[in-house]
């Protein structure tokens, strides 16, 4: 790769790390959906109109039912399930578990079609990674009842990351990324105006649930998707997702640093087993259809 694009990898790794936190900073004042409104509302005003210019809208029209399944679960769900979360767990915490989305990709494709050989290192891969989840959740349980549902929250939401890609690669090979990304961010908006409007704060919030909001969209959400693309279609997919390894660790630092989050046994032994089932569940693996 090159200079550049390294230093693009790089600004993505980090900022793909950094949403869990300011999602825990805006639940401070505002309702898990109106942080995922917002958050979709600002990347629409960014990206819609960049992808106007560029001509990346053009024959989105063709696809609106499989953009409005993909903006359901790779976007609306994942952002308002992983806000809804974050009221029970840490920031940290739900940094870790979203570790693990190559290993729902793994489980979940092919249910969708996407089948891949399934041999004995990413048969290990999956256990690993899975009993590094029953580990994370067993040794740092100090939320209780409410903190596994605010963890059952986040996994279902890592649960969408996953099928979303695989929309992508099965129906949307073809279409312009930038122009898929665009559209979905603004469906994704006008599917939550209701219930956002429904949950509006009574009083205007601070400059830090504001600020914190227009981060998540601005940074998190578009900046952090034309980052993915330019990746993607300079180094390939697979390098691409190596952020998936190293966005927990920000997640991590930033919980235990800015918000004096917990950090024992139970986040290190689940992050490292994880990342370990990931990559050896994903590692060459060569998809089918």
């Amino acid at each position: 790769m090159t200079a550049r694009v390294w230093m693009a990898f790089l600004a993505l790794c980090i900022i793909w790390g950094t949403p869990y936190f300011f999602i825990k900073q805006a639940l401070i004042e505002l309702s898990p959906v109106w942080v995922a409104w917002g958050r979709l509302v600002c990347a629409s005003l960014l990206l819609v109109p960049i992808a106007a210019w560029r001509g990346s809208l053009r024959g989105m029209g063709k696809h609106w039912r499989l953009l409005i399944a993909f903006a359901l679960v790779e976007l609306v769900g994942p952002f308002y399930l992983i806000a809804l979360g974050e009221r029970w767990v840490s920031s940290s915490l739900a940094g870790i578990l979203l570790a693990g989305v190559p290993l729902m990709v793994v489980i979940v494709g092919p249910l969708m079609g996407v089948h891949e050989k399934v041999g004995t290192r990413r048969l290990i891969g999956l256990s690993v990674g899975l009993v590094g989840v029953v580990a994370l959740l067993g040794l740092d349980s100090n939320g209780g009842s409410m903190g596994l549902v605010g963890a059952g929250c986040i996994l279902l939401a890592a649960v969408g990351y996953a099928v979303g890609p695989l929309i992508i690669q099965k129906h949307l090979a073809g279409a312009d990324s930038l122009g898929v990304v665009a559209v979905s961010v603004a469906i994704g908006a006008i599917v939550l105006t209701v219930p956002a409007i429904l949950t509006a704060p009574s009083q205007l919030p601070s400059v830090v649930s504001l600020t914190s909001v227009a981060t998540l969209g601005i940074l998190c959400t578009a900046i952090a998707l034309l980052l993915f693309v330019y990746v993607i279609g300079r180094a390939g997919a697979s390098r691409a997702t190596v952020v998936t390894y190293v966005n927990p660790a920000v997640a991590l630092l930033l919980g235990v640093v800015l918000l004096d989050e917990h950090f024992g046994a139970g986040p290190v032994l689940g992050l490292v087993m994880i990342l370990l089932g990931s990559w050896l569940a994903t590692d060459s693996a060569r998809a089918s259809h």
